[in-house]
């Protein structure tokens, strides 16, 4: 299994995800963390996506499967396509089959983020 891991490791706010990739791939050795800077060459990366990023608006770690429960933030110019843009982009088009997206809430610590998502991992491991 793959998981692409989004953040912004300059952005407190967005680098949480980041910062958990060492601690993940200890745990979870057979799976392959890799670091994605940019939504734009999702479709590179297969039909069948599991992400791990922070989210706002949420109040535990959550499995989000459904596309419609993410939100849209505004888009000005070509540069401000977001991730769940993005994503809904992708699925309409056809070229993703499903989307699995572990959501940290922004608001964790380290400790919190890192025990929950070990227990989401775990669940679609099952």
């Amino acid at each position: 299994m793959e998981i692409l891991v989004f953040g912004n490791p300059l952005v407190q706010k967005d680098s949480l995800a980041l910062h958990l990739t060492s601690q993940l791939r200890e745990k979870f050795p057979a799976i392959e963390f890799i670091e994605f800077d940019s939504a734009e060459n999702l479709e590179d990366q297969g039909r069948d996506l599991v992400i791990l990023d922070v989210a706002d608006g949420i109040k535990k770690v959550e499995l989000i499967e459904d596309l419609s429960f993410l939100e849209k933030s505004p888009s000005y110019s070509m540069h401000d396509f977001d991730l769940a843009l993005t994503l809904k982009l992708l699925k309409k088009m056809k070229k993703l089959d499903s989307i699995k997206i572990i959501a940290i809430p922004t608001s964790y610590d380290l400790k919190k983020a890192y025990n929950e998502t070990v227990n989401v991992i775990l669940s679609l491991s099952n």
